[in-house]
């Protein structure tokens, strides 16, 4: 195995400064999902009125609840996820929810571990605050490009 090297290849400020820019979650580990799909409540697909929210089986002779092959799943807590990797997000960050530019300050040091959601009713204009502090204490946003009005006189 060879590596080649150029002199193009040589990383200049401006890159540097993205890499750095851009958090990154300190512990890489990869997130084990054992089931995505829902648990469906048995027989919810057949009645309008019922909420397909799973509700444990009761009945005498459900075979849902006595476990028949072919039958529904039932929820147990063999499909939780692993402790160290619960709550993550996809990009590897535990969700923290802001509703004011203050909020940003608990994060100060925790910025490789908690990624930014700004909650739904804040206005543009406490979103836009809530944007640059984050990105001055190199915080990943989340929704950092919802409700942004295109500045005109640019």
């Amino acid at each position: 195995f060879w590596l080649k090297v150029n002199s193009n290849s040589v990383p200049t400020l401006r890159s540097a400064q993205k890499s750095r820019a851009m958090a990154s979650p300190a512990d890489k580990r990869k997130i084990v999902k054992k089931r995505m799909k829902k648990f469906p409540r048995f027989q919810a697909d057949r009645f309008k009125r019922m909420n397909p929210a799973w509700r444990k089986p009761r009945g005498i002779d459900g075979r849902v609840r006595r476990r028949f092959k072919g039958s529904t799943l039932m929820p147990s807590i063999g499909y939780g996820s692993d402790k160290k990797t619960r709550f993550r997000l996809k990009n590897g960050f535990y969700k923290f929810l802001v509703r004011s530019p203050a909020d940003l300050e608990m994060l100060l040091m925790h910025n490789e571990k908690y990624a930014v959601e700004i909650a739904h009713n804040i206005g543009a204009k406490k979103r836009k605050d809530i944007v640059e502090r984050a990105d001055q204490l190199q915080l990943y946003v989340t929704n950092r490009f919802s409700r942004l009005r295109a500045e005109e006189n640019e």
